[in-house]
């Protein structure tokens, strides 16, 4: 048998994108080189409501960086967001859609220099840039380096972020001085145990905080200056398994599906993706179930990003997602935070302790058994009123959260709703144990679910 060459000749040789993705025997959340506890991982959510703590953001993302007089023209052919405003040392959350209108995914994009810029993300977005910036005819240099997991060797540059209700006293203790004044998502640079480091005005949990970004080989010094400062505040550096959590409280939806594996408006980049590359690798799961692929595609609108979208310039999918905003369809769903109900879920956890195959298995924090992961929101009849895509235990809320995208109609806070949690019929993924499907009754809550990450810590 060949061995495929692309991620075209791979669906084809599975038989379809679907059954490619539901049957793959990739692991659903990939290991890094970042600790999974340093204390518990309870703890650890904890403290980043109640003191400062310490990402280690390294090892899990890609990086591309793009230079050249068309830099800024790839970002505004490709992306829905405005970069009327780009400022050197400020960032975006760049988000793309296909022709189609359907969302690829984001990324957080640099802007380092005049003509430089860099895009830093999981795969799906920066394989989508990296296409078009090789097939664009762009005048413009590249160079990528991908996540920890996915090549050999330290990575180019360190990137850590300090956040949380202390983190201005870590800062201010490392810089010996008072930090400067600094916009949501702008930027500026600070010397640290003699080390230029650039500092972006950010926070991930919805608390005030900074990322710091430098080459690799100043990371011991740097970091080894943050936590001496850190000792005498009280900061707690987060482990993996913590920090996959924190997007269940600030709201974000991490792992939409990228729309490009069917759609003959993606054929040609599925031909360009090797094969080999993760986003030919990874897996589909969860209670919902469509042998149409593009029943788990996304509209931007649904995931939340209405916000970003400007029609002020000429981008891939602008047409489409003006044909949404016209016909309602970018008003249809809406992205909200779903609170499981305890005793649901205490009985479908207790359920591995009685005879007989129970609830499918719920990992924690993070619970997911697939790369991308779909359960069906159900109305108390029993209807198919949304899709919840992201799951996980929430110490600082006490309970399971996710973050799903519903109807309109059953978006308001309060509203009760059904989760189903496993597969109908248990598919052969490597995580998936013989089980049988629960409902989980969930009630609505605004995403992000924390106040302050909805209201304040923007205007910081």
């Amino acid at each position: 048998m060949d061995v495929a060459n692309n991620l075209e000749d791979a669906i084809a040789d599975a038989g379809g994108a679907h059954t490619m993705l539901w049957e793959s025997q990739s692991p659903p959340i990939v290991s890094t080189p970042v600790t999974p506890e340093f204390t518990n991982w309870r703890d650890e959510q904890l403290a980043w409501r109640r003191g400062a703590v310490l990402f280690d953001q390294s090892h899990h993302m890609a990086d591309l960086n793009i230079k050249g007089p068309d830099a800024l023209k790839l970002i505004r052919d490709t992306a829905v967001n405005s970069v009327e405003y780009f400022p050197v040392d400020a960032a975006k959350q760049y988000v793309a859609v296909n022709a189609d209108g359907e969302l690829i995914g984001d990324n957080i994009l640099f802007r380092n220099e005049e003509d430089e810029f860099q895009a830093v993300g999981i795969p799906p977005s920066i394989n989508w840039l990296q296409y078009h910036a090789e097939t664009g005819g762009y005048d413009i240099d590249i160079w990528r380096h991908n996540p920890s997991y996915g090549r050999v060797g330290n990575p180019v540059v360190y990137r850590y972020e300090v956040q949380g209700p202390g983190a201005m006293d870590v800062i201010r203790e490392v810089l010996g001085e008072e930090p400067p004044t600094v916009k949501f998502f702008h930027g500026t640079r600070f010397t640290i145990a003699g080390k230029t480091v650039r500092a972006l005005r950010h926070g991930m949990a919805g608390e005030p905080g900074f990322e710091f970004v430098g080459p690799w080989a100043d990371r011991d010094a740097v970091i080894g200056a943050i936590l001496e400062a850190g000792a005498k505040h009280g900061l707690v550096e987060v482990g993996g398994r913590a920090y996959l959590t924190n997007s269940l409280e600030s709201g974000w939806l991490p792992r939409p599906l990228p729309a490009f594996y069917s759609g003959e408006s993606t054929a040609d980049f599925r031909k360009w993706l090797s094969a080999s590359d993760i986003d030919a690798n990874v897996s589909l799961g969860g209670s919902f179930f469509s042998p149409n692929l593009e029943d788990y595609y996304l509209s931007p609108y649904d995931a939340g990003y209405g916000r970003v979208i400007k029609f002020d310039h000429d981008f891939i999918g602008r047409e489409a997602l003006e044909q949404q905003v016209e016909s309602g369809r970018a008003a249809a769903r809406r992205k909200v935070t779903l609170a499981w109900d305890g005793d649901d879920t205490e009985k479908a956890f207790g359920s591995m302790f009685q005879e007989g195959p129970g609830a499918k298995f719920i990992n924690l924090p993070i619970a997911h058994y697939a790369t991308y992961h779909y359960d069906r929101v159900e109305s108390p009849a029993g209807e198919l009123k949304g899709l919840s895509l992201h799951t996980g235990y929430s110490a600082n809320f006490r309970s399971m959260l996710s973050i799903a995208t519903v109807d309109a109609e059953f978006a308001e806070p309060g509203t009760e709703v059904a989760v189903v949690w496993g597969e109908a019929t248990p598919s052969s993924k490597v995580a998936v144990e013989d089980h049988v499907q629960v409902k989980i009754r969930a009630t609505v809550n605004p995403a992000p679910i924390d106040l302050n990450a909805r209201s304040n810590y923007r205007k910081n």
